[in-house]
């Protein structure tokens, strides 16, 4: 049940990244992770009262509740750089970026969980992370041009590569942290976390006077963006609680096969040979974790 589980949170989470590309096109992005939380505060909150796990909080230990907190803050921060990489640069770079947590992932769970690495891991990590490469490789006389264009140009490289590092944090220590609780009830207390360190961000940086300057479409393609993350954290987060990390984290990431075709259809962003070779690089990598 727990792969059907992590399926579904692909599915979610490929809708989350164009949802929230055409939300944060005229939003600061910091204000737009905000304005999401909220959302995804209620139906996660939502669901807890639907399955009625609200009458098992008193039972949370010390230890459970520290993780979850500290993987609320991996989450927050996550969010902040994949959201700011979304906002300038280009869908179909970043994600796959972002997706490369998989490979870090794995590493961690060995590591720490004391998952095993197999042969055919080994093999999966190689593929994960030579499709990536694919992917986000330029030609020379590309990046010269970008370069040429100012300072900003590469700076999502930058917020990417931070994104998939707090993600990895995130898969961990969610893993350790909800070994103890029901799944729903830990994802609704991992995202008060996360709300409260979007918001504090929004007003350290003074950026919550832009939030009247948010247009009708933004508001809409935000709060839909926002039970898209609510659908894709309540399957992942259940898929931990029973599937090795190890292997619930490389299904998640195949949302990048959602969130390119949706790219293509809707921001009409094409992929070059080079980055349609590393799509399936990465896609092969991970089915092959299901052997």
């Amino acid at each position: 049940m727990w792969i059907l589980f992590a399926f579904g949170s692909a599915v979610f989470a490929g809708l989350t990244a164009i949802l929230s590309k055409i939300g944060i096109k005229n939003t600061d992005s910091n204000v737009a992770t905000a304005i999401r939380t909220v959302v995804v505060l209620f139906f996660s909150w939502l669901m807890v009262f639907i399955v009625g796990s609200q009458q098992t909080i008193a039972d949370v230990s010390g230890r459970t509740l520290l993780f979850l907190i500290l993987s609320g803050l991996a989450t927050g921060a996550s969010w902040l750089c994949y959201f700011k990489a979304l906002q300038i640069g280009e869908v179909n770079k970043v994600t796959p970026i972002d997706k490369s947590s998989t490979v870090l992932t794995m590493v961690l769970a060995f590591i720490i969980l004391g998952e095993k690495i197999t042969l055919l891991k080994a093999m999966a990590v190689i593929l994960i992370g030579s499709g990536t490469y694919l992917m986000v490789h330029k030609k020379k006389e590309t990046i010269g041009a970008e370069a040429s264009a100012g300072p900003k140009s590469n700076l999502w490289l930058a917020y990417a590569f931070g994104a998939a590092i707090f993600a990895s944090l995130t898969a961990i220590l969610g893993k350790v942290g909800i070994e103890g609780i029901e799944s729903n009830l830990g994802t609704a207390i991992r995202t008060v976390v996360v709300l409260i360190m979007a918001w504090l961000l929004v007003f350290v940086t003074k950026k919550q006077k832009t939030i009247k300057e948010i247009d009708p479409r933004s508001w809409v393609f935000l709060i839909l963006s926002g039970f898209a993350t609510g659908g894709s954290w309540l399957c992942y987060y259940r898929a931990l609680q029973t599937g090795p990390a190890s292997v619930v984290v490389p299904i998640d990431k195949l949302s990048i096969l959602f969130t390119v075709a949706f790219s293509y259809f809707i921001l009409k962003e094409k992929l070059t040979l080079k980055a349609t070779a590393g799509l399936a690089l990465i896609v092969a990598g991970t089915l092959s974790l299901l052997l």
